[in-house]
């Protein structure tokens, strides 16, 4: 699709949660949000990196943001809802969700996966977006048109080797997406994924080591796909599973 040109005021008034806005994609998302409007809420395990993020769009004029210091390995369904509570309470609903946070494991041979790695990367990647968005839903059904927006990869629409349970968690966020895209058809929250495609990230340099990362696109550069399903002028896109950058 053709890159979205946002306006300053585009995500004006509107209340986004981050997953993993510490560093990376989550963090230029955050900044880029806040950027066009937004008052981000930046949840993530690191409080050092939630905080950096915080005083750098607070130096950058933008809206005070909230910060939630959460684990999503140990988080537990109560976590997720005392969180959508104290949101409900702070802001009167949530405008947007992006499921960013994620892990890789370790690139393996099928045979050799073990079970303890399997299950950090599900919970983490599959299981703690479905917890937290089932807790967020009332929130989200406060606001006139809530976005959630999840992140895929291309090992999510075509297996790969070696790339054993990141590549199956992220059919599984497909599938999660197309499921509840479905499901709220009829209604004001709308549903997509976002794949960010070979990104100068810390994820891709522990997958790639040996690549030449000043070849790869910038967080800031795949922005304008972010800051389109955020938008208004999204409200028509539902079920979808977009490519920020050509795939190879």
């Amino acid at each position: 699709m053709q890159q979205y040109q946002a306006s300053k005021d585009a995500l004006k008034n509107k209340v986004i949660l981050i997953t993993g806005a510490g560093d990376g994609i989550g963090k230029e998302a955050a900044l880029t949000y806040a950027a066009h409007g937004a008052t981000v809420i930046l949840l993530g395990r690191t409080v050092k990196k939630l905080t950096d993020v915080y005083d750098q769009i607070i130096a950058n004029g933008g809206a005070e943001p909230a910060i939630i210091p959460l684990d999503l390995k140990g988080a537990t369904a109560k976590h997720y809802r005392d969180m959508a509570s104290t949101i409900q309470n702070e802001f009167g609903r949530l405008d947007g969700l992006l499921h960013n946070a994620g892990i890789l494991g370790v690139l393996t041979p099928f045979e050799h996966i073990d079970l303890e790695t399997w299950q950090d990367i599900m919970q983490i990647n599959v299981t703690a977006a479905m917890l937290m968005t089932q807790a967020l839903l009332p929130v989200m059904r406060l606001a006139k048109k809530p976005s959630i927006v999840f992140t895929s990869s291309g090992v999510g629409r075509k297996g790969r080797a070696f790339w054993g349970p990141y590549a199956v968690s992220k059919f599984a966020t497909e599938g999660l997406m197309q499921v509840m895209a479905d499901e709220f058809e009829s209604t004001n929250i709308r549903v997509n994924c976002i794949n960010p495609g070979a990104t100068r990230t810390s994820m891709r340099s522990g997958a790639y080591p040996a690549e030449d990362a000043m070849k790869l696109k910038t967080p800031a550069e795949l922005m304008w796909l972010y800051l389109y399903l955020m938008s208004d002028d999204s409200v028509n896109e539902n079920g979808k599973s977009l490519d920020a950058q050509p795939t190879r």
